[in-house]
């Protein structure tokens, strides 16, 4: 197939020449042939004209989750993917909450070959541990074999760390990606959102931030001790940021991510007791929420996500305390980032990541293999349970007003437009 996009303003910082840009574009084969003021078509090719059409290298998310296997009522692979594909996204990087968890490499072949096929590319994680449970490493280089791109006990916390330091050191003899999720599990014992005065004024046990603080301090020494590469995933206190910043100055091989959940809302958000907003780290105050969007900003947070995590009716819809952690978040990324960043910053941040993962970064230019997001930032909507694509319904941002709408993508000569 032989695509022509029409008038697409060009938005990628990393490409100055081009950036903001107003121009045609012409892929043949899957390839990037031709950027030009005017390209003539010709009648043989798809031509894409669409109102305030922009177009920016495809769109990464470093933390999706789906269901399968286990809990397909929740999601799919494959529809899991169509909603990433329909949100912008080319890439995404699978969790390992699923059941069972990916801890082998036949876990890791069976994940790929159901996406098999998807317009966006999954990249698999793999446990750190043995079923998730902490007590013995899994066979992590089996699984960077097959394809996985790092290893996480996806919100589990890595209580025990002398597992995280072999883990550091073993991964050392193949570039592995190690994660620690930044939570001390003692000190946050059962908390079910922020320790602070709301939590007080609601009756609800707390988890202090000093939980997450103690924690990377912990995981950031065993680094400086044994080397190697660290990802702190979703972050979500101005404590953390100090730390990881002293970190990278001190040249430590670290990274961390921030959800845009805690980017978006603060604890306030469950003053009624709506467990839609249950997530896990939990929504911080709103002075953790103001220095994650300046460190976002100043790039001591590598990369945003989604933190997307589909939960059935059944999981959420029941007491607060027993409502299980988790929200959406494919499908508002682009309208929530878009309002809290200018547009160069909101699609740098959302094409930031392939790198850390050891992916190969796409970009538009003569002779690239299209890899692309079309979207119109102006466009102004509110979401709503009806249009949502994904099977499970629990968004926070329901109700919300979002700016930016998805066109769709292109990969290599597919697109779902």
């Amino acid at each position: 197939m032989t695509i022509l996009l029409k008038s697409a303003t060009i938005v990628n910082p990393k490409q100055p020449d081009l950036h903001l840009k107003k121009k045609d574009i012409l892929i043949e084969n899957g390839q990037i042939t031709s950027i030009a003021n005017r390209i003539a078509e010709d009648g043989t090719v798809k031509t894409i004209a669409l109102d305030k059409l922009h177009v920016s290298p495809g769109w990464f998310d470093s933390s999706v989750s789906f269901g399968e296997p286990g809990f397909e009522e929740r999601e799919t692979i494959k529809n899991g993917l169509k909603v990433a594909g329909k949100s912008g996204f080319t890439g995404i990087v699978l969790n390992t909450n699923t059941h069972p968890v990916p801890d082998s490499s036949g876990d890791i072949s069976y994940l790929r070959e159901t996406a098999r096929g998807s317009l966006t590319e999954l990249f698999p994680l793999g446990a750190l541990s043995r079923m998730s449970e902490g007590k013995d490493l899994a066979e992590l280089y089996d699984m960077h074999l097959c394809g996985s791109v790092g290893f996480s006990d996806y919100k589990n916390p890595t209580e025990n760390p002398n597992l995280l330091k072999m883990a550091l050191l073993y991964s050392q003899s193949f570039d592995g990606l190690v994660f620690s999720f930044p939570m001390d599990g003692q000190l946050a014992g059962q908390g079910q959102m922020h320790e602070g005065e709301v939590s007080i004024r609601l009756g609800l046990k707390g988890m202090p931030a000093l939980a997450e603080q103690l924690r990377v301090e912990r995981d950031l020494a065993i680094l400086e001790y044994t080397g190697g590469k660290l990802h702190i995933p979703t972050i979500s206190t101005e404590a953390a940021i100090t730390l990881i910043a002293g970190a990278k100055k001190k040249g430590l091989n670290v990274s961390c991510s921030v959800s845009i959940h805690n980017l978006a809302k603060t604890d306030k958000a469950l003053e009624d007791f709506d467990s839609v907003y249950k997530v896990l780290p939990p929504l911080r105050g709103s002075a953790d929420q103001k220095a994650l969007l300046k460190a976002a900003k100043s790039g001591v947070i590598d990369f945003i996500c989604s933190d997307h995590c589909p939960i059935d009716i059944e999981g959420k819809k029941q007491e607060f305390d027993r409502s299980e952690f988790g929200s959406l978040g494919l499908e508002s990324s682009f309208g929530i980032l878009n309002q809290l960043l200018d547009l160069s910053d909101c699609i740098e941040m959302l094409t930031r990541g392939r790198a850390r993962f050891g992916l190969p970064e796409p970009g538009i230019a003569v002779g690239e293999k299209a890899n692309l997001t079309l979207f119109d930032p102006e466009f102004s909507y509110t979401q709503e349970v009806d249009k949502l694509a994904s099977t499970s319904k629990n968004s926070m941002y329901l109700g919300t007003e979002l700016q930016g709408r998805v066109y769709g993508i292109i990969v290599g000569n597919r697109t779902n437009l």
